[in-house]
């Protein structure tokens, strides 16, 4: 069985991880995870306005301003990630309409009901209420606007996984809280968010390297949960 890495907080894992970080789905779990919130997203985003909550590295900012959004905005609670963002961002020569802003999750630096379109992807699972993320994504959404929501599938913690990165060598993992989707059905419910579709994207095979040490597990099972909300 593997050892278990030692657990950093989203704020000492990002610090250390930032610099080497691509701003695309660069494993499998995230392939399938983006494959799903690609597949509910609308193809044309001219004219509206996308939040990305905990955007990282940027690499939903990149498919929606692909995909024509005209304002896009980017929040992350980690500097060094907001960096590797503008880097990228710069990178692909989108300048226009764009806005980078470091903020909690909980508290974001963003006008009530801005966005058109939210997208939160691989996120909650840093906090410990699901309750308070989710309320916080209902303020900064329009009426009748959309949030685009995903986590790593509660399954995957019960069965012993970890969302887990290298440094220097060594093996570390970020801290992540299991929500499973009775606790989104009842934040949804008490803030007045309709679940519009939930999907449960499982690994492709032809995205595993042949060289591969895994657990066989994870082909029989789904890797992420991948929410389309409304508000209403």
């Amino acid at each position: 069985m593997m050892t278990r890495a030692p657990v950093l907080s989203p704020m000492e894992a990002y610090a250390m991880w930032a610099p080497h970080y691509p701003a695309r789905a660069h494993n499998p779990v995230m392939l399938a995870e983006e494959r799903a919130m690609l597949g509910l997203m609308p193809a044309d985003l001219n004219g509206l306005n996308v939040l990305d909550v905990g955007c990282g590295s940027g690499r939903y900012m990149l498919h929606v301003l692909r995909r024509g959004a005209s304002r896009t905005i980017g929040v992350d609670l980690s500097s060094a990630m907001l960096q590797r963002a503008c880097t990228e961002l710069t990178a692909g020569r989108f300048d226009a309409g764009i806005g980078l802003a470091q903020g909690s999750m909980t508290s974001l630096p963003v006008l009530d009901a801005w966005a058109d379109l939210t997208v939160c992807g691989l996120v909650v699972g840093h906090l410990e209420r699901l309750h308070d993320a989710l309320r916080e994504l209902h303020r900064v959404t329009r009426p009748d606007g959309i949030v685009l929501c995903s986590d790593f599938h509660p399954i995957g913690p019960a069965l012993g996984w970890q969302r887990d990165f290298k440094h220097d060598g060594q093996r570390y993992a970020v801290r992540h809280t299991q929500h499973l989707y009775s606790h989104w059905h009842a934040a949804c419910a008490a803030l007045g968010w309709v679940i519009e579709d939930v999907l449960e994207p499982m690994l492709d095979p032809m995205d595993i390297p042949a060289e591969a040490n895994f657990d066989r597990t994870a082909l029989a099972v789904p890797v992420a949960l991948v929410f389309r909300l409304r508000r209403g």
